[in-house]
């Protein structure tokens, strides 16, 4: 019996870690947050435990309570220009948080599944295997690269999934995606600026979810890359939902990224070499396409 216990359940990955794992047989599951819980209504039966993860006093007596065998920690700041204006907060919520979670995972032998991202890179030679080298532009990467390197040290079982640009329908949330701001914007006729000098292999939600389970049942250790396989530009994944939902291509305009000016500076190409997963954990990411499709049905 596993007890796996999910911070930041209200976010995009967190509800569909609970979504997915809320009929497993033979899983305890826990959903905590800092806020209150936005699943109550959909999954009742759910444990609930409220807890932030900067608060250290908090993330002992929780963990010491609920006693998991497993953390899936994704909680954390992910607006990579809030996180540049405000690095006060970043480092709070993205590495003291983490150093909070290490050593309540230490005292009560709790295996943590830590959830990290390709911003940890300078995006000059992607796509990246595990064993690369992290060299962020952005302070939102230097965040997430310490806190790598704070679960590295841990002295208990961890595994880092690394993961690119996720994106999905999050209940109950005011939260937009590429899929949703393009089939949006063309549905009234706007023209729409897309980036073609940045390259991701884009993630959907639910992939990310079962690679965040399959680390879990497998036990690994280790750093993992859990995304999607194909490179796509921001451009080309606009263009695909437009043929998708038949919208007019035309209205899409292919823009490099000078145009825009942004706080934070973004890597210009990413991805991720998935080999990995796939071989050790049976890891299989829908396509891009695929992933259109499951956003569709959820609108």
């Amino acid at each position: 019996m596993k007890t796996i216990l999910i911070t930041g359940s209200n976010g995009l990955l967190g509800q569909k870690l609970i979504g997915l794992l809320h009929t497993e047989a033979h899983i305890k599951l826990i959903a905590s947050s800092r806020g209150q819980n936005k699943l109550a209504g959909l999954y009742p039966h759910v444990a609930f435990a409220a807890m932030d993860v900067a608060n250290a006093d908090q993330v002992e007596q929780v963990i010491a309570q609920t006693q998991p065998t497993h953390i899936i920690h994704t909680a954390a700041m992910t607006n990579v220009d809030d996180c540049e204006s405000q690095r006060e907060e970043c480092w709070k919520q993205n590495v003291d948080a983490v150093e909070n979670l290490v050593k309540a995972c230490e005292r009560h032998g709790v295996h943590l599944i830590h959830v990290s991202t390709d911003f940890i890179f300078d995006g000059e030679n992607g796509p990246y295997t595990e064993e690369a080298e992290g060299a962020p532009v952005n302070f939102y990467g230097e965040s997430k690269l310490a806190a790598e390197e704070l679960v590295k040290r841990a002295a208990c079982k961890w595994a880092i999934l690394r993961t690119v640009l996720v994106f999905g329908i999050v209940h109950d949330y005011g939260r937009s995606n590429i899929v949703l701001w393009v089939k949006g914007s063309l549905e009234q006729g706007k023209h729409i600026k897309v980036v073609n000098d940045q390259l991701r292999t884009p993630t959907l939600a639910e992939d990310l979810a079962q690679g965040c389970w399959l680390a879990a049942q497998h036990d690994a250790q280790g750093i993992f890359n859990i995304s999607g396989e194909e490179l796509l530009t921001p451009h080309q994944m606009a263009v695909q939902v437009a043929e998708y939902f038949n919208l007019d291509k035309t209205l899409i305009e292919e823009v490099d990224g000078t145009l825009f000016t942004q706080p934070a500076k973004r890597p210009p190409r990413t991805g991720f070499d998935i080999t990995k997963a796939k071989t050790q954990l049976g890891f299989q990411p829908r396509t891009f396409k695929e992933s259109i499709a499951i956003v569709a049905g959820q609108i």
